[in-house]
């Protein structure tokens, strides 16, 4: 009896303590949770009909699974209709930089804009997109660099990078704590395409893969996240004009007395 009063003892002296280091995070016994049940099922009856609880979309896509070692080739024999997706594993000498430039061109593709974003990237990546610029291929690019990038580059590509890109008001540069290497854009034809993986514009020597897919949802979630950080992280000033300025003015002016 000793014995057992002294383990309760300590074991309450425990959970004291961690209550003092933790915080009240709750000690409650979960429900036991059936996997199999059916989430109508689990719906209070008066409210399978507007409900916060919502069945996940399925959106059916198109999918294949594709290996190549030469971003051109690529390029040309894929061909990305509406609601498709490629997977694909590339070797190391597949330039990921190279695979954007060749898309746009040799399937005719004008980006009405662009969004990169990236670990890093070569002297040879900003030339293509310049090209791609100069060329009309791409009418507005947002580059999304890391802080890592930035501090080894800041005095020799960064400033290239704006000498080369910086044309006509249609670029922005944004430095942030990035890790993501990510193209999302939007065509004239009206394709939102967007590419996803773990290759940087430059090439690494490694295996990469990469997602690419015509997914018009997945579009507005990646450019609306992207959006807050060029909004917050740019390094361009740029004047407001036309529908922007009104939009702000209004906000500001009639929003805040309210």
């Amino acid at each position: 009896m000793r014995q057992k009063q002294d383990n309760t003892k300590d074991v309450r002296e425990e959970q004291e303590h961690l209550s003092d280091f933790m915080g009240d995070i709750g000690n409650f016994d979960l429900p036991d949770l059936d996997l199999n049940l059916n989430l109508v099922d689990f719906l209070p009856s008066d409210e399978t009909e507007e409900t916060r609880y919502t069945l996940p979309k399925v959106v059916p896509m198109k999918e294949d699974f594709v290996m190549y070692d030469n971003a051109q080739k690529m390029a040309k024999e894929l061909r990305l209709g509406f609601g498709e997706r490629f997977d694909a594993f590339v070797s190391g000498s597949f330039i990921f930089g190279d695979f954007i430039e060749a898309y746009l061109t040799t399937q005719r593709a004008c980006a009405k804009k662009m969004t990169i974003s990236t670990l890093s990237l070569s002297q040879n990546n900003v030339d293509s997109l310049h090209t791609l610029m100069d060329k009309g291929y791409i009418e507005e690019l947002n580059l999304i660099i890391s802080v890592y990038f930035w501090g080894n580059e800041r005095r020799s590509l960064v400033p290239y990078i704006y000498k080369q890109l910086d044309i006509g008001d249609r670029f922005q540069l944004a430095v942030a704590g990035v890790h993501t290497k990510t193209v999302h854009f939007e065509t004239l034809g009206g394709r939102k395409i967007i590419m996803h993986g773990s290759a940087n514009l430059r090439s690494s020597g490694n295996i990469e893969q990469f997602t690419m897919e015509e997914n018009p949802e997945l579009y507005d979630f990646y450019d609306d996240h992207f959006s807050r950080i060029l909004d917050k992280y740019a390094t361009i000033c740029k004047p407001i004009r036309n529908s922007k300025a009104w939009d702000l003015f209004t906000r500001m002016t009639f929003n805040d007395k309210s």
